[in-house]
């Protein structure tokens, strides 16, 4: 766990030896000797612990207490002061600081009370990393009632002693960030971070930045220094979405840090390591993007050490029923509602449709006739009236429609409705603009 100490002390000897003994323990350490130069650091790293002395000059240590709980809500303050001031000591423990210590101090019990503190936001983290386990275990149950997801839930297991970069396939809407989850809060890096960014959404200059931070000056708007996803996610996992949208360039520098453990940031010398496991996913061929050059073949072959492959709701229709019921207990209290279930006609029409925008689509559908149903259980009439057009009847040869088909006519009979407005329509069919575009755009043939 990377663990870094701010210390602001005004006497250079005292600050010093406060340095020298907290790095001897192995911490990454700060110093700094006016309130205001303390000020400066806070702004622009982040620290898991500030040690201040109470009185120092421009900015003292209750002001700068009050500073940095308002940048770091989760920062711990340790005051240092004089016998004569324990009032003021008193005072900023009721202003959330974690202890204080009075001069002269004795070292061991300063280095003892930070152990503590790391202790604490290591249990936090654990904490934080069961709730999510546990809440993502809960769901487990709900999505893997096909043969399919048993599959995959079984790969998982499997893995959960590697540290093997993954690669997930699948339509849009499948559930690749749930499973991303799953493979990170199963894994031995459970405890540390899971980061996330959809590299879809984003210019290659803002992903760059979002990616590998970037130094102050570095570019119009660049401040002051940003740590990116790739350095916080240090020693955890970091899921890229839809992969296959990065352009060459930062595929060229992504491939860096996969083989060498180590990135420079925007505008930045000097190298920095980092130990982060790859989570990808795309909705795309990816063999195909490789023919055309759009993407590295060996970046492709870093991060498919493991491929899984998500199914479409369509095809493991087996999971609608139990996905639904979970999306109605999910949704219910936010809308102070007592549904009980689905009627059999509704859950017939669910289970009949072809969910195009796959389990977003689904869990989208469940919220709206949450809000619209009257009764005690979801009817037809809270369903989208579109649903009941795609029922599967009985099938004659000559008149059998592709799925392709069938989700180009559904996406167009929806891109109707809205009067053309096709961000709605993605919305609404629970996909992005890209996956929609690429929809409509297809000859079906």
């Amino acid at each position: 766990m990377n663990f870094k100490i701010l210390v602001a002390e005004d006497e250079e000897i005292t600050l010093k030896h406060l340095v020298y003994a907290l790095k001897a323990e192995g911490y990454e350490v700060e110093g700094v000797t006016n309130g205001l130069e303390a000020f400066r650091m806070l702004e622009k790293d982040k620290f898991d612990v500030l040690i201040t002395d109470i009185k120092m000059p421009e900015i003292d240590g209750i002001q700068l207490l009050e500073i940095a709980k308002k940048k770091e809500p989760d920062i711990e303050i340790v005051i240092i002061t004089g016998f004569g001031s324990i009032a003021s000591a008193v005072e900023a423990m009721k202003k959330g600081a974690y202890d204080y210590i009075t001069k002269p101090f004795d070292l061991d019990e300063l280095i003892l009370k930070i152990s503590k503190i790391k202790e604490k936001k290591i249990l936090e983290r654990q904490n934080i990393a069961l709730k999510t386990f546990l809440e993502i275990n809960k769901k487990t149950s709900f999505i893997g009632k096909s043969e399919s997801m048993k599959n995959i839930l079984n790969i998982i297991e499997q893995i959960k002693n590697s540290d093997c970069n993954v690669l997930l396939t699948g339509e849009s809407g499948v559930g690749k960030s749930f499973i991303a989850k799953l493979i990170h809060y199963t894994s031995k890096r459970k405890d540390m971070p899971f980061l996330s960014i959809n590299c879809a959404t984003l210019t290659e200059e803002l992903l760059s930045s979002e990616l590998f931070g970037h130094e102050k000056g570095a570019f119009t708007g660049a401040i002051k220094q940003k740590h990116g996803l790739i350095e916080v996610a240090d020693g955890g996992s970091l899921f890229l979405d839809e992969i296959a949208e990065m352009s060459p360039n930062l595929q060229a520098k992504l491939l860096r840090v996969i083989e060498e453990g180590e990135f420079f940031r925007v505008g930045g010398t000097k190298p920095i390591k980092v130990n982060v496991r790859f989570i990808a996913a795309t909705n795309q061929d990816v063999k195909k993007a490789i023919q055309e050059k759009r993407f590295r073949e060996d970046l492709y072959y870093r991060l498919n050490v493991m491929e899984i492959y998500i199914p479409s709701l369509r095809e493991r229709k087996e999971d609608i029923e139990p996905l639904s019921k979970f999306f109605l207990q999910k949704h219910l209290p936010k809308y102070n509602k007592k549904i009980k279930g689905f009627t059999k006609e509704a859950m017939d029409i669910l289970i009949h449709y072809s969910f195009p925008g796959n389990v977003r689509e689904l869990e989208n559908i469940i919220e709206r006739a949450i809000i619209l149903e009257k009764t005690q259980y979801i009817t037809v009439e809270s369903l989208p009236p579109t649903l009941s057009l795609f029922k599967i009847e009985t099938i004659q040869h000559g008149n059998i429609k592709t799925i392709d088909e069938l989700n180009k006519e559904y996406a167009e009979k929806i891109l109707e409705i809205t009067g053309g407005n096709k961000t709605k329509t993605a919305e609404l069919l629970g996909i992005s603009r890209t996956s929609l575009w690429r929809i409509l755009k297809s000859d079906n043939k």
